[in-house]
């Protein structure tokens, strides 16, 4: 859905955030492989065996029940709410952009946009959430091919000199940042890699998958700065020439994002239930649902409030690229970069060769530079937003 701001992380990156989309891709590719594998034991007779089945299972078997599973479980769930607030943000935002003229502001589209999605407190099955996300994804194909026959429509007029080489400090992070959310997977892999019906194809499928994301995140981003240039605004679609034709494409997007809203929130409710509500003495809190398998009015009443708390952070940060830098640079980069990796040195050291260690090590210290380098960056981007300056001190 994010590939709408793709163009803006080449605003913001030049040359180095096209390169980066690639270089991402590989280490994402590598360290969702090797989180499965983490997932495997040998047995007596040398035969892999499923011992784990997520993320969480193999953090509490590195760092135990009580900090691995919290620790996990918290940085998922901050993913997965950050994403729904994002989904809102980008309705207000294409909303706003349709209607310039409109005396509603952002504030006031992002609670119109989240009125509808007060059902989704309702949802209990996965069935239909993921009919919702299927239909989703064919109409943001359908928009993604609009925008790039447009942009090849303008090819005589790209700004080819636009597209800068050197790296700006204050800039770069931030496109790095939006980069690594976007390729953000490793908490859903393992789910995914247990329900294939010829696992010995997950590795065949993860290269496709992510060289086919990396080419088309790659050219998207590409055509659609060139059209545009320094123009080019943080959703692509608010730089459509005609009014009439912006609203449509904004309209279809705006009812896709909606639509897209349920499944990172119908996750994160999954994952607060099973950390905090099943009865004690195994969670804190009493269960959510009552003996005819309903949800509980407090239960009810406790998901509704998880679906206003995601609007009041959408209204209270409305930069939705520098929010997105700001995530992937945190929650991103841990849970696609540095975890994975340290937990495979972890399981896996006795069998690995030297140049897996010195890869896995690599991975982690870049992790963790780019990770602390975005949020610095990325915080003091949005800090200057909130005071109408751009990202860049230096910037005239």
């Amino acid at each position: 859905m994010f590939i709408v701001t793709f163009p803006y992380a080449v605003l913001q990156g030049g040359y180095w955030a096209l390169i980066a989309m690639v270089v991402v891709a590989y280490i994402c590719c590598y360290t969702g492989k090797i989180l499965v594998h983490c997932l495997y034991e040998l047995d007596e007779h040398g035969r892999s065996v499923r011992v784990r089945n997520s993320y969480v299972g193999i953090a509490e078997h590195v760092w135990g029940k009580w900090l691995g599973g919290r620790l996990i479980n918290c940085a998922q769930i901050i993913e997965l709410l950050m994403t729904c607030i994002l989904y809102l943000l980008l309705c207000g935002d294409l909303i706003k952009g349709s209607f310039p003229d409109s005396p509603i502001d952002l504030s006031s589209w992002i609670m119109i946009s989240t009125v509808p999605l007060l059902a989704c407190a309702f949802l209990q099955s996965l069935r239909r959430v993921s009919w919702l996300s299927f239909w989703c994804t064919v109409s943001h194909m359908l928009i993604n091919a609009i925008i790039i026959i447009y942009c090849l429509t303008r090819v005589r007029e790209w700004r080819w000199s636009d597209v800068q080489i050197k790296i700006d400090i204050w800039t770069f992070p931030i496109s790095l940042g939006i980069v690594v959310f976007s390729y953000t997977s490793q908490i859903f892999l393992p789910t995914l890699e247990g329900n294939l019906v010829d696992k010995t194809q997950f590795s065949c499928m993860m290269h496709w998958t992510h060289l086919a994301a990396a080419v088309f995140k790659v050219v998207f981003s590409y055509m659609g700065f060139l059209t545009w240039g320094f123009a080019t605004q943080e959703v692509i679609t608010n730089n459509l020439p005609t009014q009439s034709f912006k609203i449509i494409v904004n309209l279809i997007l705006v009812t896709k994002a909606l639509f897209s809203y349920p499944l990172p929130y119908f996750a994160a409710a999954e994952l607060v239930e099973i950390s905090f509500f099943q009865g004690k003495p195994v969670t804190p809190f009493a269960s959510c649902i009552d003996d005819s398998f309903m949800l509980k009015v407090w239960a009810l009443a406790l998901r509704l409030t998880l679906v206003l708390f995601t609007t009041a952070m959408a209204i209270v940060i409305p930069h939705f690229a520098l929010l997105m830098g700001f995530i992937g640079s945190f929650t991103g980069t841990m849970l696609s970069f540095v975890w994975p990796c340290y937990f495979h040195l972890h399981i896996k050291w006795h069998s690995m060769t030297r140049l897996d260690i010195a890869t896995d090590i690599l991975i982690i210290c870049l992790g963790l530079a780019c990770g602390s380098i975005g949020l610095y960056y990325s915080g003091h981007a949005l800090s200057r937003a909130y005071r109408g300056l751009p990202p860049d001190p230096f910037h005239i």
